[in-house]
């Protein structure tokens, strides 16, 4: 068991593979934590006024992922890498954009 089994299913069906070896993580995954560590560093270099408009905006970018993941999991059809890593990449960027706003709001008026 690696450390990688924490933090995803690892299907083999579900995995990017490469010169024969499968990805640590699925492509859903893969796309969240690209986009996810690439969103904090662009934060980072040009900030972003957290608003409402922020807000939306994030979960905005979570419905496409949330609507791939469960019409999946509820077996309505069936999705394939390259759709799950483009919603995993939008998903990454709205994570971060309402993890940043939460922190932003809890740490500016309650501490």
């Amino acid at each position: 068991m690696t450390v990688f089994d924490y933090i995803c299913h690892r299907r083999p069906e579900r995995s990017f593979f490469y010169k024969g070896h499968q990805f640590p993580v699925c492509a859903r995954c893969t796309g969240f934590y690209i986009s996810g560590i690439s969103t904090i560093v662009l934060l980072k270099l040009f900030p972003v006024p957290y608003s409402l408009t922020t807000l939306i905006i994030g979960i905005i970018l979570l419905i496409p992922c949330a609507i791939d993941g469960f019409t999946q999991l509820f077996e309505f059809r069936e999705s394939n890498n390259i759709l799950r890593f483009i919603t995993g990449l939008l998903g990454g960027v709205g994570l971060i954009l309402v993890y940043e706003l939460m922190i932003e709001f809890f740490v500016f008026n309650f501490l």
